[in-house]
């Protein structure tokens, strides 16, 4: 047995499985010393484990010695093969695979040297290091070119720099329903260099003529730019209520890109109340 491949029972279920999914994925066989398509099965598991060096464990489980885990985990036929990753199952096989689709199946569950890039460019990123993420985001770019995620963390990361161009050439490439947070960045390009505006000046020519509509527009797209959702939202929903003719229904597009951008929560639920309210 190596280190990446172990013997687990009800017990130690919870710290082998549960918890170190964690960490890694958890690959568990499911298995019994009667069954001939587990013999033939269980070689190639272990050898995979120890090829992958560590990138994942594999957990193997006596189903005749461990029928409260089989029946929790809904084991019908053996061999059964389910995959952990953050205390969840997430996919699985059953039968005794041949090792180029144990191998693919194991792929799927394994970061790609792309997603190890990725991961590192996070960390960079929360730790301040626009730079740094943005290289390691090219490094992964390079290994992997059709790689969404990628593209999308570059952008918005340029997003954050206020390059618009750059963000708008990377989203440019990304079809809208590849990635729930495409459309998302591509309505946050909207608002990008927004937040320049005049405040003040703004206000104040909405508080002399409130039917300034291009105003209120201005000042809409700055208190989204820095963030401040509600304010902004407002002034939108004042021009759809004040003449929906407004550069072409400029007030409500805007208003659900900002839906878009916010992905939900209370605050775009009471909205959307309020839009279909002023459109009736």
């Amino acid at each position: 047995m190596s280190e990446h491949a172990l013997d687990v029972n009800l017990a130690d279920f919870q710290q082998h499985v549960l918890e170190e999914s964690k960490q890694r994925p958890v690959v568990v066989d499911f298995w019994a010393p009667w069954c001939g398509p587990c013999k033939s099965l269980k070689p190639i598991l272990e050898k995979l484990a120890a090829e992958y060096g560590g990138k994942f464990l594999l957990a193997k489980i006596n189903s005749d010695d461990n029928q409260e885990l089989a029946a929790r985990y809904a084991v019908r036929g053996i061999p059964s093969v389910k995959a952990f990753i953050d205390g969840e199952p997430v996919d699985e096989f059953s039968g005794a695979l041949p090792e180029g689709e144990v191998r693919a199946f194991l792929d799927r569950l394994v970061p790609s040297p792309a997603d190890e890039l990725r991961a590192q460019a996070a960390e960079l990123r929360l730790a301040g290091d626009a730079s740094a993420a943005l290289q390691r985001l090219a490094d992964a770019s390079r290994l992997a070119p059709a790689h969404v995620g990628v593209r999308l963390d570059a952008a918005e990361i340029m997003l954050d720099l206020g390059e618009a161009d750059e963000a708008r050439r990377l989203l440019a490439s990304v079809p809208d329903d590849a990635d729930p947070r495409a459309q998302q960045l591509k309505a946050r390009l909207q608002f990008v260099g927004t937040a320049d505006a005049d405040e003040a000046a703004l206000s104040a020519r909405v508080a002399a003529d409130e039917n300034d509509l291009e105003a209120r527009l201005k000042l809409a797209n700055l208190h989204v730019a820095a963030g401040r959702f509600e304010p902004g939202m407002a002034q939108l929903l004042e021009i759809v209520r004040r003449d929906r003719g407004f550069e072409d229904d400029i007030g409500r597009k805007t208003l659900l890109s900002v839906f878009t951008l916010l992905g939900g929560g209370e605050l775009v639920s009471r909205y959307r109340r309020l839009l279909a309210s002023a459109l009736n």
